[in-house]
């Protein structure tokens, strides 16, 4: 597809492609991506990233850690499979829009409930079909994600030069606090266990082994899924949740979960509470987000990535034991190996570019990982770090 104002006439009526076009990316350097818009109409502004998974769109979509972004799909098929009303990470999606190579077809599959189009439209977010994917992608890589805007219109009416201002003046993820928008908005209990293919999800059952308090700085489900399966009674807290918060519930350990932003900014409120839990001696398991704000409290540094990390094809090694895992990921900060102090070692490194991607106290049971052990979407190598940290609940 073209990405100029001036696309190459179609071939059917001598009109252009982009006064024919119902849907458009516009990036804030310029480029005009013009497609087929479905799903919600009207337009978003966010930060443009692109995610190489070959599955699980449905869990892409509604992991909240996409607050403030624009998924691209490297992947040209996607919504064959429909949507349905299992493969959900949170209720209430966060991401702000999605672009694909082909066009959506009818679902085939046995679990469809709806179409993708349908189901993104009651959730407000906006999709674009048929642009170059591989043109946009390669731009990402080479440049870094943009901030752009997204737009739906069925009559094909946009204002270019109005989305460009858009997408120039939004002032990108840098110290935005995005945890806040998607964090519970008071405490819960999670009682429901992994998915098995005859059943469906199960139910915590027996007495629980553990208490573990998950602080929410936008969990998704199939976490609070695995905490239940390794025997843990699950409270929920929002990314709020003070110390007095956390401990009247007297956990044998605390959970903090992955979540959208910038970790500095939500680190402002969460570093202190993350740091007096750590004082008291408490297992402390962290991921994604809630790995960032581990080594934050540590007094190391996080970084904004080019392009970040998103797919579940992410080859990532133990450097302690020397295995490698291949993991699913999703961010675009990273924690600052060098910034680490001498009592936080790093465990864990991406094969793809270096960057860290897990830590662990050497004299405290606290660890975190950069990457999704909870595979959803992705593969299962990492499911182990559920049980290391009921080791860790068990010996404390």
């Amino acid at each position: 597809m073209s990405d100029d104002s001036n696309p190459t006439p179609a071939s059917d009526a001598g009109e252009s492609f982009a006064r024919k076009a119902t849907g458009v990316l516009v990036l804030a350097s310029g480029e005009v991506f013009y497609g087929e818009g479905f799903g919600a109409t009207g337009h978003r502004v966010a930060e443009v990233c692109f995610n190489t998974a070959m599955t699980g769109y449905q869990e892409i979509l509604t992991d909240p850690s996409y607050a403030g972004q624009i998924v691209v799909f490297t992947f040209p098929h996607i919504g064959n499979v429909g949507t349905n009303l299992e493969d959900v990470e949170t209720r209430t999606p966060a991401v702000r829009g999605l672009i694909v190579k082909a066009r959506v077809t009818e679902p085939s599959n046995y679990r469809a409930a709806s179409h993708l189009s349908d189901w993104l439209s009651a959730r407000g977010i906006v999709g674009l079909a048929g642009i170059d994917t591989r043109r946009l992608a390669r731009l990402i890589r080479e440049n870094g994600m943009p901030n752009g805007v997204i737009a739906h219109s069925p009559d094909g009416s946009f204002d270019i030069e109005a989305l460009k201002a858009e997408a120039r003046e939004w002032p990108g993820l840098v110290g935005m606090d995005l945890a806040r928008e998607v964090t519970a908005a008071q405490s819960y209990g999670w009682t429901e266990a992994p998915w098995t293919w005859a059943n469906g999800y199960g139910r915590a059952e027996g007495a629980a082994k553990f208490k573990v308090v998950a602080i929410d700085y936008g969990i998704k489900s199939n976490i609070l899924r695995e905490l239940v399966g390794i025997g843990a009674d699950v409270t929920v807290v929002p990314a709020n949740a003070s110390v007095e918060d956390v401990l009247r519930h007297k956990p044998d350990g605390v959970f903090l979960s992955n979540g959208p932003g910038d970790p500095a900014a939500t680190g402002a409120y969460a570093v202190p509470v993350i740091k007096a839990l750590i004082e008291a001696g408490k297992p402390v398991f962290g991921i994604c987000l809630g790995h960032q704000m581990l080594a934050l409290a540590a007094g190391a540094e996080t970084r904004k990535m080019s392009q970040g990390h998103h797919g579940a094809n992410h080859p990532v090694k133990d450097v302690v034991t020397g295995k490698v895992e291949i993991t699913s990921m999703n961010h675009g900060f990273t924690v600052d190996a060098a910034t680490l102090p001498a009592n936080v070692q790093q465990t864990h490194v991406s094969l793809f570019d270096g960057t860290n991607a897990g830590i662990a106290w050497t004299d405290r049971p606290v660890f975190g990982v950069q990457y999704h052990p909870e595979a959803s979407p992705g593969p299962h190598d990492s499911h182990y770090l559920f049980h290391r940290f009921a080791e860790m609940m068990g010996k404390a």
